[in-house]
Parts: C-alpha cells; structure tokens; sequence
C-alpha cells in the first residue's frame, strides 16, 4: 500500500513545477526587453525617428545633458541648487536690489519695499523702515565673519533703478573679457563690463578683484567649442529626422555628433585634439547652419536650449560662489608655516624661560621722553617686519620703544623672538593683553585682543541720467585700541602703527608735529564722508562733510585723549550701536563709534605719511609707493599670504628678518 501511494503522488508533483517555470521564462524575456527599450530610447520618450545615439552612452561627460530631450531639468536643477545652498551660511542673504549685509554676498534675493535711503551693516538694517527687512541670521552672520571682514552697503535716493548684476555674468564677462577687450570696442560696452566689474565687487569684494588679475589661461577652447556645437546639434537632430526629403541632412547631422561624441570621450585639453580638429568644426558649423535653414518647430528646440542654458548658468553660479567662499576662508586662515614657527617659538620659549628681560625694561615701558610705539598683533613675522621696517629706516633709534600687544596665544612666541633677533639699540616689549587688569575689560567681547578692524564700503549713488556705485576699504581702530591710555597711563604720546604697514621713512619727525590739540593724527580719506553714513550714524551730531580717518599710522595724544574721554564715549556710542550681544554685533558696531568718538578732534596728516589699499587694489601707482612713508596692506591680500598682491610684496619682504633658524625649518621665506 505504501508503494502504490508513492506512485500515485509524481504527476502531482510535475504540475506544481509548471507555474515556476513559466515565472522564470517571463523573467528571462522581460530581461531581454529592458535592455532593448533602453537602446531605443524610449525611456527617455525621444521622438519618433530619433534614435539614440550609440556613442552617447560611453561619454560620461556629457551624461547629465543627455536628457535635455523634452524631458524636465528640475533634477539636475535641484542638484547643483543643493550644492550650492551647502555654501549658504557663508555669504549674507542680499536684503535690497541693490545689496549686501556683511561682505559676503548673495544666495537670496528677497524683495522689499522702496526706501529713500539705506544703509546696512552685518545684517542690521539702520534704515526708517527696518521691520520690512528679512535680516541675515546671526548664525549666518557668524560664519560669514569667521572668514570675512564687515562690510557697509549705503544707496542713496533712487530716480533710476540700480542695474542688477547678474551672477552667473557678472564674473564670466570679467574674467573672459576685462581688461581684454579689442580697441574697437564702443564706450557703451566698455562702460557696462566697469558696471559689471564694480557690481562684481559689491557681491564677491575682492575676490573679484583676485580672479580677474589671475584668470587662467583657456587650455581647452576648442574642447569648448566642440562641447558647444554638440548642444546644438542635438537640439536641431529630433526635429530634422521627422522632416520628409531631410534624410541626407539628418544622416550628416547624426554623423557629425558621433565624430565629435568620439574626439571629447578620449580628450579634456586643446592638446590632445586630432589634427583634422578644424575640418570637424568648420563640417559640423556648416551642417548646422544647413539645419536652421530649414522650417521646423522652434519650441522643442528652443526648449532643450534653454534647459540647457539654465544648467550651465547653475553650474556657473555655484562654481562662483565656491570659488569666492574658498577665497575668502584663505585670506582668512593662518597660513601652515606661520602656524608652525609660533608653535615652535613657543616650545623653544619654555626651554629657555632664562630669557624673560620683562623687568630689564620696564624703566623704560614709563617713560615719557622716549619715542613710544605701540603696535596689536598676532603675527609674529608681520610685527617683526613692521618694527624691523620702522627702525631700519630711522636716523636715531636708541630712544625707540616698541611695545607689542599680543594675546596669550601668542605671547610667549612673540617674546622670544624678539629676545632671539636683535634691533639695532632699539627696545622691544611684549605685553599679554589677557593679563591686563583694565576699566572696561569686563563687557562681554572686550575682554580679548581686537586689533584694527577693516570695512568694505559701497555707496550707490543715482541722478537723473545714471546710477553709480563704489566700492571703497578702510579700516579704523578696534575696542582694544580705545585702551591705550590706561595701558601707558605715564605717556603723553604714542604712534599706532598696524602690523600690516611697512615704514619707508623716518618717523621722527611726528614727535615735533603740532596737533593743534586734537588727539588723533591722521590720514584722512575724503573717497567717503560723515554724510553719506548719516542713517548709520544714527542721529549724533557731526560735520557731515568731514572726511573719514584710516588707521595703519596714526600719533595719539594721551593727555588730550584723556582729558575728551575718548574712551568713555567710545564704549558708550559701542553700546548704543550694538544690536545683539555677539561678537559679529560688537565687531560690525566698531566703525560707527571710532567715527563718531574722534569727531572734530582729527589732525588730517598728509597723504604722503601712509598710502592705502595695497592689500586690495591692483593699481597703486609705483611713484606714489616710492615716495610715500609708509605703506599699508590694507584688505584681504596681505603680503604674508599667497594670495597677497605679488608686485607689492617685493616692499615687504625685503624688512624680513634673515638666516632665522626656526623660520627656515618651517618655510615661512621659501
């Protein structure tokens, strides 16, 4: 019985295999069907009579261009929109038409209400109707400062609006056609490429300024060019295949696109290109003017065009911003061989504590007959070239004395430097700011080393016929500045000097200048007045048309300073401008109160004693660098760094002090 029940049981068995046979027969044909509806294309919906091109797929290049048919970009577009919102905390949202909060620059342009006048600073709005404004978050605004310097945007009353720059323009037409152009060119377009050109600026300060003077040289044109005939030809193909009596044009069309589909999948640079390049080029321009000789419907073609366009324009525009935000963090960023000659300085300096001469010179830090220096810093090597500049230049330097303001980082490094190098008879003093014990070191942000703070200034200005706009840089002293007289409280005089300034002159003669019994000697900068800053200014009062004052040189009088309270009205005017209580408020707050603390009591030295703007502008005139005392690097391009100005780092580097072990090991003078 149980044999018989075994037989009977295998033709059962038998139909329960059929069902998964006939599973796996319709997987292996689905399998072969995919494939093929991949190579037709029709995944991608072309249309009929249009096959997609073998080659195209073994171009990887190209591969997030090969679907521009007629379906949408909106992936690709949130794509780079995503990468380029990963850069969003780095630049400022852009408040107004006509721009900016903190240098940096736009990610999103918001739409406002019309005002008379405008005036932004970090994010703060100072103008009558700031509650319409959408303000930077003070999170964005605290990375943008970590790598930026403060920025003033100013607009005056509008009649004309201010022309907007766009993006993805503004620094293509820069970098290919400024400074380039052909004499031919009419003044209209050489007019609107300077537009562009100061509007670049407004958005990406001096980055802008940096790429234009370093723009690379094209290694890839004709890739470029053949890149550019492939768009096209693709574009006019699907609608010259469905036209009757086209059918030799449509073969030509396709065979060319193959042609150059094989030359850009094996080359990226002009040098690698076939000779027969040029026949290739000038076959496909022909073959595609032929195919816009013919009646076919523009929309699809114009379309793919544009979807294509609007890609490269996001590309462009991220690629921008990347650009500027690495430039920015940079300039911004100790360089490696600094780093390691203060940490080595440091190391060397508690191996040899023996070497403390605080005390050997503190007869000297009181006294008033000297000829006293003060400079803030955190860089050692910049420091070393501005005393070694100052002093290698002076007539009589027994009665110098340089006391140097650094903060405990940097201290200990900074002291036995300068007990390792000598400065002819001159006395050099180094005080940690963190272990003074002074009046106003206990509001929160002042208790650490501020050194001079610089500003990037645009004012738009608009008549009947133009608007006008520019950019200007200044800087101006920081909070630990307005402490000198309880620092020296035994001195009369003292000349400021920023660690950025190289001295060709001797300075002697400031000690005999007659400040008229003003406090604060020097250089005035008439490019930008009080006046233009009245809605930032608040409603204070002051010669709205004195010039502004620039720090880099200035002598101090500390018994003048003492006796207007200089630097009980600057904490109070600091206090008044602060919005929020962070470091990005009280920086930003820096410039309307050093303004407004020296009103009317400014002694303009002459503009001979320093020259500005080496650390951002290309075209300082060489005989006002050789006459002038000094010169200051002020802006983003210092001369220590690689981005500095190359031609003007020849007046710096040669005050460099010379056969220093440590800075050889860390090749800081490579």
């Amino acid at each position: 019985m149980k044999g018989f029940v075994a037989v009977s049981t295998i033709p059962s068995v038998k139909r329960r295999w059929r069902a998964p046979a006939s599973a796996v027969l319709v997987l292996v044909l689905f399998s072969l069907l995919v494939p093929l509806a991949f190579l037709l294309g029709l995944h991608n919906r072309f249309p009929s009579g249009y096959d997609r091109l073998p080659s195209e797929t073994s171009f990887p290049k190209f591969g997030h261009l090969d679907g521009v048919g007629t379906s949408s970009s909106k992936g690709d577009g949130s794509r780079i929109e995503n990468r380029v919102k990963r850069f969003g905390p780095m630049f400022s949202k852009d408040v107004t038409g006509n721009h900016i909060s903190k240098t940096g620059d736009l990610l999103n342009k918001k739409p406002v209400i019309s005002t008379t006048e405008k005036l932004i600073v970090a994010g703060k709005d100072f103008s009558s109707n700031s509650q319409a404004m959408d303000m930077t978050s003070p999170s964005e605004l605290q990375n943008t400062i970590t790598y930026y310097k403060q920025e003033v945007i100013i607009s005056h009353p509008k009649v004309l609006p201010v022309p907007r720059a766009v993006p993805s323009e503004s620094l293509l037409n820069l970098r290919t056609k400024h400074g380039t152009w052909d004499d031919k060119t009419s003044d209209a377009e050489g007019g609107r490429r300077e537009e562009t050109r100061k509007y670049c600026q407004l958005e990406f300060g001096s980055y802008c300024l940096w790429s234009i003077e370093h723009k690379a040289v094209l290694k890839d044109s004709a890739v470029k060019k053949l890149k550019d005939q492939l768009f096209v030809a693709r574009a006019y193909y699907p609608s010259i295949a469905k036209l009757h009596g086209q059918q030799k044009l449509s073969r030509d069309l396709k065979q060319n696109i193959q042609d150059h589909e094989r030359m850009l999948s094996v080359v990226t640079v002009d040098a690698d290109l076939p000779k027969f390049v040029e026949n290739k080029i000038q076959k496909m321009e022909q073959t595609i003017a032929r195919a816009k000789g013919c009646t076919v419907n523009c929309n699809n073609i114009d379309k793919k065009l544009r979807q294509i366009l609007d890609l490269t324009e996001d590309e462009a525009t991220f690629h921008m911003k990347q650009s500027a935000f690495l430039y920015h963090l940079s300039v911004q960023t100790m360089p490696k061989s600094l780093h390691c000659l203060s940490m080595r300085l440091t190391v060397e300096f508690f191996k040899s504590l023996s070497m403390d001469t605080k005390k050997s010179h503190h007869n000297r830090l009181d006294s008033p007959k000297l000829m006293h220096f003060v400079i803030f810093s955190k860089n050692i090597i910049a420091a070393a070239v501005t005393i070694n500049s100052t002093i290698m230049n002076s007539e009589v330097n027994q009665n110098m004395v340089f006391n140097i303001v650094t903060d405990a980082q940097n201290y200990y490094a900074m002291k036995i430097w300068f007990d390792r190098n000598s400065y002819k008879a001159a006395t050099i003093l180094v005080i940690n700011f963190e272990e003074l014990n002074l009046k106003y070191l206990h509001i929160t942000g002042l208790e650490k080393l501020s050194m001079s703070e610089e500003f990037r200034v645009s004012v738009h200005k608009t008549d009947q016929l133009a608007a006008h706009m520019s950019t200007e840089y200044m800087a101006v002293f920081g909070h630990s500045h307005f402490l000198l007289p309880d620092m020296f409280k035994n001195l009369k005089k003292v000349v400021v000097l920023d660690d950025d300034v190289v001295v060709q002159r001797d300075l002697s003669p400031l000690w005999d200048l007659n400040l008229e019994g003003k406090v604060n000697g020097a250089v005035e900068f008439c490019g930008l007045r009080l006046g233009q800053l009245k809605k930032f200014l608040g409603r204070n009062s002051y010669d709205a048309k004195s010039c502004v004052w620039m720090s880099g040189l200035n002598i101090i009088d500390l018994k003048k300073w003492r006796e207007h309270n200089v630097t009980g009205t600057y904490f109070q005017l600091l206090q008044s401008f602060q919005q929020t209580k962070n470091e990005v408020s009280l920086r930003a707050a820096a410039l309307p109160a050093s303004l407004l603390a020296f009103r009317n009591i400014i002694y303009p030295l002459g503009e001979r004693w320093s020259l500005p703007g080496l650390g951002h502008n290309y075209g300082v005139n060489a005989d006002s660098m050789k006459s002038a005392v000094s010169l200051h690097y002020n802006g983003n391009m210092k001369p220590w760094l690689d981005l500095g100005v190359p031609k003007y780092k020849i007046y710096w580097r040669k005050f460099l002090t010379q056969d220093e072990k440590f800075m050889d090991e860390c090749n800081v003078n490579p």
